[in-house]
């Protein structure tokens, strides 16, 4: 038998690669496993092909978890800033989106192609198309059977990730480990996932493709971006914010003019009587979008024959417009996996297990979801980082 490993990282995703490369450059002898035919493919479909790899803002408040606090140690000890160092070190050009995103110029490829060459910095052993059929711990060792071979470790991280995107080859499979150790973990649900609509609002779905800015809300939480009408209900990255606080049965409701404030209409009407509601909903709003909304709201008449209650009324509507979606449309869609692995069960510091020495868990396995916009990927570098430092 091979001499044994330092540690055995499952998954060279972004947390596993990251994880592993620390590891490596501190001289311990790791291997990577991915059961994929090569490594990082989640990385290389990101940000369209750019990869979003961070957010400038990253910070605990944009996370979700059971304990809003876990996040906290991980995120201050490698920041945003830290990451965005280490890709100018290689020369990757990059350009700041909206609200804070980070993206490479070029293609997510060069920031998978780092990692790697930060792994081979450390001898970093990356093993594809490797089928782990087992995991075994006995007298403070890690056994792990792949592709037939048994290969030994005193450390195991699951990097695995978690079943959002299962065409990637996504699985639970994270969540299948953590159980066979007898750690909990919280139910993992669809996240930053569109929305789908059924009864009357299938009306909606008539104006497939027309987006709009807008102020979205679930659960007191709300976020002013963009949302998109699709021909199953509604998406875009208000929506898939919003997605991470709602639950089955709850509204999610949608200001469709976040600029207008309070009396608008009535301002309106003194100004020009004559407008109509549609007149003035085309101007700020898609044809189509403001052709429906008015047909619900039911007011077709000139703003100077329409009583103020109506104005007040429709004004209401159109700030606090209610929709109830009847689900979502599932981790074949979701970006991200909520819930995973109980961060009761991790030091916050090192990512170990607190009653499995030697047993770490990062990356999205893990019960903590950042919001859309490179918050995750930090998330990845910052959970790696903090596993592979303490290897």
């Amino acid at each position: 038998m091979t001499e044994p490993y330092d540690a055995i990282i499952l998954g060279a995703g972004a947390a596993g690669l990251m994880g592993a490369a620390r590891a490596g450059q501190r001289g311990k002898r790791v291997l990577v496993l991915e059961k994929s035919e090569k490594p990082g493919k989640k990385i290389l479909i990101s940000g369209g092909g750019r990869c979003n790899f961070t957010n400038i803002h990253a910070g605990p408040a944009n996370y979700i978890s059971a304990n809003p606090h876990f996040a906290k140690s991980a995120l201050a000890r490698y920041t945003p800033r830290d990451f965005l160092e280490l890709v100018e070190g290689y020369g990757i050009a990059w350009h700041e989106k909206t609200l804070g995103q980070l993206f490479c110029d070029g293609s997510a490829q060069q920031i998978t192609d780092m990692l790697l060459a930060e792994c081979a910095q450390g001898a970093v052993e990356v093993r594809c198309n490797a089928d782990v059929t087992a995991v075994e711990h006995d007298a403070g060792r890690f056994a792990v059977m792949a592709s037939g071979q048994p290969i030994i470790a005193t450390s195991l991280v699951i990097a695995t990730g978690g079943p959002s995107i299962p065409k990637m080859g996504a699985t639970g499979y994270a969540y299948e480990l953590a159980r066979q150790f007898g750690l909990k973990v919280v139910e993992p649900r669809p996240a930053l996932v569109p929305l789908t609509l059924g009864g009357e609002e299938v009306l909606f779905r008539e104006i497939s493709g027309v987006s709009a800015p807008v102020i979205a809300t679930a659960n007191k939480t709300s976020f002013a971006e963009a949302a998109l009408f699709t021909h199953r209900g509604l998406s875009g990255p208000a929506i898939l914010q919003v997605s991470s606080y709602w639950r089955p049965g709850d509204p999610v409701e949608i200001d469709f003019l976040p600029d207008g404030g309070e009396g608008w209409l009535l301002e309106k009407k003194r100004e020009n009587p004559r407008a109509t509601l549609k007149s003035l909903l085309r101007e700020a709003l898609p044809d189509r979008l403001a052709d429906i909304l008015v047909e619900k709201i039911g007011l077709e008449t000139e703003l100077g024959n329409a009583p103020d209650k109506a104005l007040r009324a429709a004004e209401q509507r159109l700030s606090r417009w209610s929709f109830h979606p009847n689900g979502s449309e599932g981790f074949a869609k979701a970006e991200v996996t909520m819930g995973g692995i109980s961060t009761a069960e991790l030091s916050s510091k090192t990512m170990e297990s607190k009653r499995i020495p030697g047993l770490y868990a990062i990356g999205e396995a893990v019960d903590v979801t950042g919001w859309l916009g490179g918050y995750n990927f930090q998330w990845a570098w910052a959970s790696g980082v903090a596993a592979g430092d303490a290897l």
